[in-house]
């Protein structure tokens, strides 16, 4: 098949609901890789009609997306992660909009994944890589997209990485809001397991921050399972210091930065 069928191909990729594919996809289709297929290629990424994630990945790019050079990271996440061969996750701020907090959505779209990672720009789509050592012991749902799967962590298991990545998640004014927002869709039960395999101060913000939200179903459940440890106090926020502030006793933590709900 002669490289100037590539416009064909993409378009019969298209018309069948596909829209990712990978170099070694093209050059088996088309029968060979050539110049004249990198040329076509390197035509249809400047033309929008693709864009390229990673080297050698290429999404397909519908009209209605032309003017965001991308269509939505979750039309492509799973498939790009494939293609790095890299366990993942949707989490955090993008995890809690999918969930329904969606207090103000985020600037990117934020995937969890068990080495460093950078970054991915297509078009306008931004996605920012997380690294966690706890990705096989995260929760997480597969949930559909309008072209595919993607993995989501579960509500309970969004709010503790809200907390453990709180920089990454706005800071503490705004994870407090966006857990009030995400409290009727987390499980106490799935909270408290899943709170076992965090680090005790991650749980114990996470309760302390729930209780400000307004949670207190949820909030109780993590108190529970703290109870009966002999914990140190150890500060709300690690980034400032903890003298002169005071300590909460119910979760052992010196209460050293004011923490206040977003107004909508």
């Amino acid at each position: 098949m002669p490289a100037s069928r590539v416009d064909p191909v993409i378009d019969d990729w298209q018309a069948r609901g596909r829209y990712t594919f990978t170099r070694d996809d093209l050059a088996h289709e088309v029968g060979k890789w050539d110049s004249a297929t990198r040329d076509a290629l390197r035509r249809l990424t400047r033309d929008s009609r693709l864009a390229r994630p990673r080297t050698g990945f290429y999404v397909i790019v519908p009209l209605e997306y032309r003017s965001m050079g991308a269509p939505p990271a979750s039309w492509f996440i799973d498939s790009l992660m494939g293609h790095v061969d890299q366990p993942y996750y949707v989490g955090l701020l993008s995890a809690a909009a999918i969930h329904g907090a969606a207090h103000h959505r985020p600037q990117e779209f934020q995937v969890v994944t068990d080495r460093p990672t950078r970054s991915v720009t297509a078009g306008r789509v931004h996605i920012r890589f997380v690294v966690s050592s706890l990705l096989d012991r995260i929760a997480v749902t597969r949930v559909k997209t309008p072209r595919g799967t993607m993995r989501v962590s579960t509500p309970a298991a969004t709010a503790l990485d809200l907390v453990r990545y709180v920089h990454a998640s706005g800071g503490y004014d705004h994870v407090c809001t966006v857990l009030g927002e995400l409290a009727e869709r987390i499980d106490p039960e799935e909270l408290t397991r899943l709170a076992g395999h965090v680090p005790s101060v991650i749980a114990r913000r996470t309760g302390y921050l729930l209780e400000r939200a307004g949670a207190p179903d949820q909030a109780a459940a993590l108190a529970d399972l703290l109870a009966n440890e002999a914990l140190e106090p150890q500060p709300l926020d690690p980034a400032r210091s903890k003298k002169g502030a005071p300590v909460d006793d119910r979760w052992a933590l010196y209460v050293n930065a004011s923490v206040e709900p977003d107004t909508p």
